[in-house]
């Protein structure tokens, strides 16, 4: 059985295949589909290595490493899924600061002329509706001054209109877009995307968007230090005043420029944003096409044996699971922040589809607890543009069952008391359930479904069998009845 080294991608999928977690795909494989449909149709299943990509020898693309949150676990050597958050949360309150080296595994290969992404990457088109072949596995990376001192880094897509420019989705409020348009708004800015890291830099890099914990000049690489156990190393890019993830299979070095760009041709020709189809995205719908800054590659380096792609869907397990991980922690740390020791745990259904909402397991512990749930839930959707609900419940519900997350709510929130909208709020350009002419406002709700503390004794009790029974029951009489 493999060591667990996670502190690259290689160590990774050494340890998963020891464990029975990888499957390696040694049949041709087309870049454009097929690939995106063998992930979506094995998304509950195995990691994916593709070792033999149609137009791409010598290139291996990795898929679905996140699919499985009893994986994700594995990878930190945590025995429950559920534990992962709180090993989160302690790398979030203690930091492992990155570490610089002189030379690094991404820049075995350096290319700086006749660049053209395509060439280079199999870059995946994912429906025949997409815009194109959408680049969404990357991690951008901006450090020091750009970032108010600190490291930042995320999933954000990117499409390559040209064979060595493009444009990377990062408006307000993320943190990407406060350095685009608000820190640097007439400055160019360099930064680097970098593919297939560590997994502990994936999950700091797919949840970091509750400012009120992960603000503007954090430290988000020694998030991912803290994660993995140790600093994540990074190197000087060749062609940029920027840094790259050592342990990264492929680097796009550039910089964004002071000029924008639609992200397709068809946004261009139409000149407005919002109406162009994209690729299917974390909602569950197809994305649509906006305007950003220009993106301009200045060089591309990557490891010389075999280097790894990666390709994550951004609607499937893997996408979610990418972005739930972390958000999580941050969650459960907006409500000890709030009030100590209240909420005992917090999960994001899978309905919520990543960013729509997360529910709170809490215990009340005396009078003096009635009011501070509240206080939690307002603090939880303020912390997370995009969030659209924020339900709360007893101990003694299943948040990671939305049966009985939707019994809470059906038999403990008096709607009247219960709920609480709050209007017309900044959510993301991905918002859709409001008018076309209007998708980045929307209202928020709370949703309390606990028993209040004045009259807990008198709330009906619930007609139950206690598990320690019914496991006594099936080991009695399972044979007789199934035999």
């Amino acid at each position: 059985m493999a060591k667990r080294d996670i502190s690259s991608i290689r160590g990774t999928l050494e340890f998963l295949k020891g464990e029975g977690e990888l499957l390696s795909i040694t049949q041709e494989v087309d870049p454009i589909y097929e690939i995106a449909g063998i992930e979506k149709a094995l998304e509950d299943g195995p990691a994916l290595l593709f070792e033999n990509i149609k137009g791409y020898p010598g290139i291996r693309d990795l898929g679905n490493l996140f699919a499985t949150r009893e994986r994700a676990a594995k990878m930190l050597g945590i025995p429950d899924f559920k534990n992962i958050k709180f090993h989160l949360m302690d790398a979030i309150n203690k930091p492992i600061p990155p570490k610089v080296v002189k030379s690094a595994p991404c820049q075995e290969v350096v290319v700086t002329k006749n660049i053209d992404v395509f060439k280079e990457m199999p870059v995946l088109k994912h429906t025949s509706r997409d815009a194109g072949r959408i680049l969404g596995g990357g991690n951008i990376l901006v450090t020091g001054k750009y970032f108010r001192g600190g490291s930042h880094i995320s999933f954000n897509r990117c499409n390559f209109r040209g064979g060595n420019w493009g444009t990377i989705m990062g408006g307000p409020p993320t943190h990407l877009g406060v350095v685009s348009y608000i820190d640097f708004r007439k400055e160019k800015v360099p930064w680097t995307v970098n593919v297939c890291t560590p997994p502990a830099v994936m999950m700091a890099a797919g949840g970091g968007n509750v400012h009120s914990i992960i603000p503007q000049g954090a430290d988000e690489l020694g998030i991912a230090g803290g994660i993995q156990g140790s600093p994540i190393e990074i190197v000087k890019a060749k062609t940029q005043d920027a840094y790259s993830i050592a342990q990264a299979e492929w680097v796009i070095e550039g910089y964004i420029d002071t000029e924008s760009a639609w992200e397709t041709e068809e946004a261009e020709k139409l000149g407005e944003g919002g109406k162009a189809p994209f690729f299917p995205e974390w909602p569950g719908y197809l994305g649509r096409a906006y305007r950003f800054r220009k993106f301009k590659v200045t060089a591309i380096t990557h490891r010389k044996d075999r280097p790894i792609f990666f390709t994550p869907l951004a609607h499937s397990f893997e996408g979610e699971y990418l972005v739930t991980l972390l958000k999580e922690a941050c969650m459960m740390e907006v409500a000890e922040r709030v009030m100590p020791g209240l909420a005992v745990d917090c999960n994001v259904l899978h309905g919520f589809s990543v960013n729509g909402g997360v529910v709170y397991k809490i215990r009340k512990r005396a009078a003096w607890d009635e009011g501070h749930q509240r206080n939690i839930m307002t603090a939880a959707l303020a912390s997370n543009p995009g969030i659209r609900m924020v339900v709360m419940v007893d101990d003694d519900v299943d948040i990671y069952n939305a049966d009985d997350v939707l019994w809470a709510i059906s038999t403990r929130a008096d709607p009247e008391r219960a709920i609480e909208v709050t209007r017309y709020t900044m959510s993301t350009p991905l918002e859709s359930s409001r008018p076309p002419g209007n998708r980045v406002h929307t209202s928020r709700c709370v949703i309390e479904a606990c028993r209040p503390w004045e009259w807990k004794d008198e709330f009906p009790i619930v007609a139950e069998t206690k598990p320690e029974y019914a496991r006594q029951v099936k080991e009695k009489w399972a044979r007789r009845i199934w035999s």
